[in-house]
């Protein structure tokens, strides 16, 4: 069983719930002023971040603010290199200016499930990442190309599993366009994320057991349930004796 295990929110969102969330997670996804945030946001979430002692991410996203960056685009690999650089770019910036450091990145919404799956949007993003700073860590679907970019490119790699969300047979998310793609219990999401650690797997939409591995649980901060779900896991990972920590300091 993992003695520790990451516990991450994609923030900077323009959402009210990340005040409540950052206490009880140990990495912060902030959103880039791409498909979510500003400058401004960008300040405050990592100040926030700070205060807390959490890891601080990037979260870039495809340019499609007015989707919020789960629309798919049709980006070539340059231009994903391009887009994803600049957003670490500037989040480093910032957080540079504030006296932090950048920990991790993890791409956001269409542009993550499509480096999933698409080993040449996974590379673009790896390469972007190690142009910036190499000694950042990409989060990643379990099992998928993202993973296997990451290792190419010499990141190290965590792999990410999802508390709020299903999985299809293929071991990918249920899109979002499906009934079933979200968890809509925190008890439900508590017992994936047990079976997940304790078992290495994760149960499909139709029962098939699939293998997984993790190294990160994702939350997401615009959920319905983000804030119940957060703390249900927290004090469920807590009570099982997994510490919940970003890595730093268990390396």
């Amino acid at each position: 069983m993992k003695k520790f295990i990451d516990l991450n929110c994609d923030m900077g969102e323009g959402f009210d719930a990340d005040e409540l969330i950052m206490p009880y997670i140990s990495s912060a996804n902030i959103a880039c002023g791409v498909h979510a945030g500003d400058v401004q946001t960008m300040h405050k979430t990592i100040k926030l971040a700070m205060n807390h002692h959490v890891a601080i991410g990037a979260h870039p996203s495809y340019p499609d603010r007015e989707g919020f960056g789960r629309n798919e685009m049709n980006l070539s690999t340059d231009d994903i290199f391009k887009v994803v650089k600049a957003q670490i770019e500037t989040i480093n910036t910032i957080a540079e200016y504030l006296g932090a450091s950048l920990h991790h990145v993890k791409p956001h919404g269409a542009l993550y499930n499509r480096s999933a799956k698409d080993y040449g949007a996974a590379t673009a993003i790896a390469k972007a990442v190690a142009a910036v700073n190499p000694n950042l860590i990409l989060y990643g679907l379990s099992n998928s190309e993202s993973e296997k970019a990451a290792l190419d490119c010499k990141l190290k790699f965590y792999a990410e599993v999802f508390a709020d969300r299903t999985y299809t047979d293929e071991g990918l998310l249920t899109p979002r366009s499906k009934i079933n793609a979200m968890i809509e219990s925190s008890k439900d999401s508590l017992n994936q994320i047990l079976r997940i650690i304790n078992e290495g797997v994760v149960l499909s939409t139709s029962g098939k057991s699939i293998p997984i591995k993790a190294d990160t649980i994702c939350i997401h901060g615009d959920g319905e349930h983000a804030v119940e779900f957060v703390k249900t896991i927290n004090e469920g990972l807590k009570k099982s004796n997994i510490k919940i920590s970003n890595g730093e300091k268990n390396s």
